[in-house]
């Protein structure tokens, strides 16, 4: 006998979330060139998208979902709804397989564009909010904010507002939101490295391959093949992006064995 309240897909919901427009437009003076919104199944994005077209029109509406679980534009792109088949629940707070029915029709009229941000973003950016501005966002309310920088280009000079929709992180999950982030910025690397089954092996390779600008944050055997060699797998963590290339060259000229693993999708939902 309980009143079900729909989570996007109903108008008055909808309304409900579009009073966060109103108050976005209340605490600013002058009027927004972008206002950046999370998408989930699309009722945030529809309730604020009409209001603020409706009084101040030439503020583009910018939607950001998640690259797991793009519903709303998945419904666009195809003209209608469409039920994804898999999504990435990692962004939890907006990882929905299929948009709202209502919530599409309205979308589709009042949304300038829509940004995917990768997973991997959503977490350097939960973890910039945190050290730069002490705010603490889930995945959710990191998405807005995570999208600026694929719109840089575009918002250089102009006045944004993002929607910081969610503060309910949990605290177990920062090491697995530092490990995606460090994976998406190009900082942690992953390697299966074969080697000699002898006194001095692992010293050598910390001494002439890790060097300076890296550090050797996992290692773990994987399993003895024979007597004399044994494969390991290897993570290292780089200081930039830039360090990769000279990482590669002295694990070539080391003569090490080694398989980068990194890009191998399946290998690396395995061992990581």
């Amino acid at each position: 006998g309980k009143t079900f309240i729909p989570p996007f897909d109903d108008p008055k919901v909808m309304e409900g979330q579009g009073t966060i427009g109103l108050e976005i437009l209340n605490q600013t003076e002058e009027e927004l060139d972008y206002i950046f919104v999370p998408i989930g199944g699309g009722g945030l994005a529809s309730g604020l998208g009409s209001y603020i077209k409706a009084v101040s029109p030439n503020t583009k509406i910018i939607g950001v979902e998640p690259g797991g679980a793009p519903c709303m534009k998945t419904a666009i792109d195809n003209g209608g709804v469409v039920e994804l088949e898999e999504i990435d629940k990692f962004v939890d707070g907006a990882a929905v397989k299929k948009a709202g029915a209502l919530t599409y029709e309205v979308c589709r009229q009042v949304l300038d564009d829509i940004v995917i941000v990768p997973e991997g973003a959503v977490c350097t950016t939960i973890i910039q909010m945190y050290n730069k501005s002490a705010i603490v966002v889930e995945p959710a309310g990191a998405l807005a904010t995570a999208a600026l920088s694929f719109y840089a280009d575009k918002i250089r000079g102009k006045k944004v507002a993002c929607i910081v929709s969610g503060s309910n992180n949990d605290i177990t999950r920062m090491e697995e939101i530092r490990e995606k982030s460090l994976l998406y910025e190009g900082l942690k690397h992953y390697f299966i490295v074969t080697f000699p089954q002898k006194s001095g092996a692992i010293l050598s390779f910390i001494q002439n391959v890790i060097g300076s600008n890296a550090d050797l944050v996992h290692i773990q055997y994987i399993k003895k093949t024979n007597k004399n060699f044994g494969p390991a797998l290897i993570g290292i963590e780089l200081a930039s992006r830039e360090d990769f290339e000279p990482f590669i060259k002295r694990m070539d000229e080391s003569g090490f064995a080694y398989k980068y693993i990194n890009e191998n999708n399946q290998l690396f939902e395995i061992l990581i």
